[in-house]
């Protein structure tokens, strides 16, 4: 590591400068991923045309600066996200909420995520999105919908492999600005943890 690398952790470990890191954003159409993007970065509704191509906004949320990768909704996508972004720190994968229909698609496709060797130790936050519409699922109905396993949500360091990944699933409305926040809270502790893990570990 060269002496500007190693000046750069310990700045960024006192908080004088932001942590940095790529934080991938995943969904199915029209569950609200550009909308939320927008509103990170801008704080206001932005409207958008379904998305098509790779975009990203870079945001700052307890002194980390995420960079924000929307690769779009469409099944190939999600499938090869690795085409578009490397080195992902923070995954976000958006649900319709209020879409029982979209349900078993997202259902499988967070799950083939979840269970992917490669960002094994990845942090997700799962949205549940649209809480403002009438007839939106609950919290622990739409954990149920989706199959998540609760081991998952367990903090990492633990010996069993698959309880390695920190997950959680918060309620949101990107519209009405309610949950994604405490969302990437969470997000930005999770990371500066497993920062603080690995420093501990090279230091032994």
């Amino acid at each position: 590591m060269i002496l500007s690398d190693w000046v750069t952790r310990i700045l960024q470990y006192f908080g004088f400068i932001n942590r940095k890191c790529n934080l991938l954003i995943l969904g199915l159409h029209d569950s609200g991923k550009s909308t939320l993007l927008s509103r990170l970065k801008y704080g206001r509704l932005v409207q958008h045309s379904p998305t098509n191509y790779p975009w990203y906004e870079e945001f700052t949320i307890d002194n980390v600066t995420f960079t924000g990768y929307d690769i779009g909704g469409h099944i190939l996508a999600l499938r090869f996200w690795r085409r578009y972004i490397t080195a992902v720190e923070g995954i976000v994968f958006v649900v319709d909420a209020s879409n029982s229909h979209s349900l078993p698609e997202a259902r499988l496709e967070l799950n083939s995520l979840l269970t992917d060797e490669d960002v094994y130790d990845v942090p997700v936050l799962v949205l549940g999105n649209k809480v403002d519409k009438t007839g939106c699922y609950g919290k622990e109905q739409l954990i149920k919908e989706l199959g998540i396993d609760q081991r998952q949500s367990i903090t990492v360091n633990t010996e069993d492999k698959s309880s390695k990944r920190p997950c959680t699933l918060i309620m949101s409305s990107v519209v009405q600005q309610i949950g994604y926040g405490d969302g990437l809270k969470w997000m930005s502790t999770q990371i500066k943890e497993k920062d603080r893990i690995n420093k501990n570990s090279n230091t032994t």
